[in-house]
């Protein structure tokens, strides 16, 4: 991997960035959820994708954008594999058996392997006590978060046929982590729309045929798909990939991965709060208690940049 330099970005357009990946795609595992009631996983990661892919694409090209360059199109179907593929396509696979709780816990795990597969920036992230305490007290508020929901289920007697489930996970965590620095350290001239979009197309393209090799798409029953799985796909299509997704390729350029990630432990806090203002679901002080223990951890990692950022101001005062 080339280090490339960080580019420079509007602080507003960043925290609305910020906003949108946090808020989106802590979202994202109730609509999955509903998605699969309807539609077989790799289908719905066909339909998604390309869906999102097309429309994409079109809109870059309507504006005028050079679209059809074959290394911004390789480095793009690497990372929409690895990304997306992989990394949400496990997501989608194990949420058919999983509780969304379990795949949220699993899935934050994501910032961990952030930090030890970002060789670039051992030195500086293994030097940085804040950044290593918030990843670990992170992870530690999750699964706080759900500890309840974790322990039923292994109380139950299915307990250990989740394991599978949960190691598929862990794969995609750590896919998804991959990933991203290879996009972050492979940018293209190419703006993050048109890499955006084919990256998805280039996962919809993996999702299609291996739809039609495992006989999803001759076996469903199109008219007996539920309308709230249509609309959760609509939903996934716009905001989960679209506006989402973009924000997510986009942040890769302008900030540190670590920073990036912790996408991972708020979008848990964000299906809580959601499901307890529109699901009509209860909070537990206990629940309460990793709320809180979360967000404290994304500011510890995001300390010693602020702390660089007001440095950086004086210096210039």
């Amino acid at each position: 991997m080339a280090l490339t330099p960080q580019k420079s970005a509007s602080p507003l357009m960043v925290i609305i960035a910020f906003a949108t990946v946090y808020i989106v795609w802590g979202s994202t595992y109730f609509f999955i959820k509903m998605a699969v009631d309807g539609f077989p996983p790799l289908l719905l990661g066909a339909l998604r994708f390309l869906t999102a892919g097309i429309l994409l694409l079109t809109w870059c090209k309507i504006k005028g954008e050079q679209i059809f360059i074959k290394r911004n199109i390789i480095h793009a179907a690497v990372t929409g594999f690895l990304l997306l593929v992989i990394g949400n396509g496990a997501v989608i696979w194990v949420e058919q058996t999983l509780p969304s709780a379990m795949v949220a816990i699993m899935v934050s795990s994501a910032p961990i392997w952030f930090v030890l597969f970002d060789k670039q920036n051992w030195r500086v992230n293994f030097k940085n006590t804040s950044t290593i305490v918030g990843l670990i007290i992170g992870f530690a508020g999750v699964v706080l978060l759900f500890s309840e929901q974790i322990r039923g289920l292994f109380d139950s007697s299915t307990g250990l046929s989740k394991l599978p489930g949960m190691l598929l996970l862990l794969i995609g965590a750590m896919s998804w982590a991959s990933g991203s620095l290879y996009s972050k350290y492979n940018n293209t001239q190419g703006s993050a729309s048109v890499n955006t979009a084919w990256q998805m197309l280039a996962a919809g393209l993996v999702f299609l045929p291996s739809s039609f090799l495992t006989h999803e798409v001759q076996n469903l029953q199109w008219q007996n798909i539920p309308t709230h799985s249509w609309l959760a796909l609509l939903y996934l299509i716009i905001f989960g990939s679209i506006a989402a997704f973009s924000a997510y390729v986009w942040l890769l350029q302008v900030r540190p991965a670590t920073q990036v990630s912790t996408y991972a432990y708020v979008n848990p806090v964000i299906a809580v709060i959601l499901g307890v203002l529109f699901a009509h679901e209860s909070i537990t002080l206990l629940q309460v208690g990793g709320l809180v223990i979360i967000l404290g951890s994304v500011l510890l990692i995001n300390l010693s940049k602020y702390r660089k950022e007001k440095q950086a101001k004086m210096e210039l005062a």
